[in-house]
């Protein structure tokens, strides 16, 4: 009779597993083992420090990075001016003729006069402060492309403030030639005779002041450019309110201005947060008299 040898004992399912994944008579997880393994590896032992350093050098330098954008790109802090500004005549000359019957006559009967209270195109600006970093302002006024449209041989916007060194493109709509030029102080320039958007039709304001600009073919038409030395400026709206954001905390001079009457200004004074509040009455007033 053939004799049978005796079965083998069983191994364990933890006396199965090779001895480095064995530690103290249980059995331990895949992962926890395999770092210890990576710990027991010399080669990797030896250029761990190393690999770490790196890791945290370039995760220190991202994080700068990030910092940074965040510094470059948030708005500047800031207090904010708001107010109205709105003209007003002279008692007596009011739009009507008052006593003075003569304007129901034929002879004065269409002739025009200023509507005070159809007024707009008022621009508000801080005076005497210059900027000579405008690239480091993060403010709305911060433009360095603006346009001023030809359109039924009108120039619109009839006013426009800008930053110096801005440039303003003067693209024509209509369908016939038009001659931009300007002889003014602040500016002098001749776009010459064009139609649509050519490349030439564009001009780079750099010396502040009030540029006067016209058409040397059509009569009425005339545009305000004010090259501004720093970019806290607005324009009022239709009803005449107006905003400046973003405005550094401190004392300055405020100046209300329009095309056809003395200009106002105000001391204010801005808070590093919150509003200052500053309203305008532009009149004829404060001039010599005979």
């Amino acid at each position: 009779m053939k004799e049978h040898s005796p079965t083998p004992p069983q191994k364990t399912a933890d006396e199965a597993l090779p001895a480095i994944w064995r530690d103290d008579g249980f059995r331990q997880t895949r992962w926890p083992r395999l770092a210890d393994f990576r710990s027991r590896s010399p080669h990797l032992r030896q250029h761990r420090p190393g690999i770490r350093g790196r890791f945290s050098l370039l995760r220190g330098l991202a994080l700068a990075l990030a910092m940074a954008g965040q510094l470059t790109f948030q708005p500047a802090c800031g207090g904010t001016i708001t107010g109205t500004v709105h003209a007003e005549g002279k008692a007596g000359t009011e739009t009507g003729g008052g006593t003075d019957d003569a304007y129901g006559s034929r002879k004065y009967k269409f002739v025009q006069r200023v509507d005070y209270s159809a007024m707009h195109d008022f621009v508000v600006f801080i005076e005497g402060l210059t900027v000579t970093n405008a690239a480091a302002i993060n403010n709305v006024a911060k433009v360095t492309t603006a346009k001023v449209a030809q359109h039924s041989a009108t120039f619109s916007p009839h006013v426009l403030p800008v930053l110096a060194g801005t440039t303003v493109e003067w693209p024509n709509n209509d369908e016939i030639f038009h001659n931009v030029f300007s002889a003014s102080d602040a500016a002098q320039f001749d776009l010459g005779l064009y139609k649509g958007n050519p490349e030439k039709a564009k001009w780079t304001f750099e010396k502040p002041g009030k540029v006067d600009v016209y058409c040397s073919i059509h009569e009425n038409m005339h545009c305000i450019v004010l090259v501004m030395t720093n970019p806290y400026f607005t324009l009022t709206d239709s009803d005449g309110h107006y905003t400046i954001t973003g405005v550094p905390p401190g004392k300055y001079k405020l100046k209300a201005w329009h095309d056809r009457l003395p200009p106002d200004v105000q001391e204010i004074t801005v808070p590093a947060e919150g509003e200052a509040k500053a309203d305008f009455t532009l009149t004829i007033k404060n001039l010599p008299t005979n």
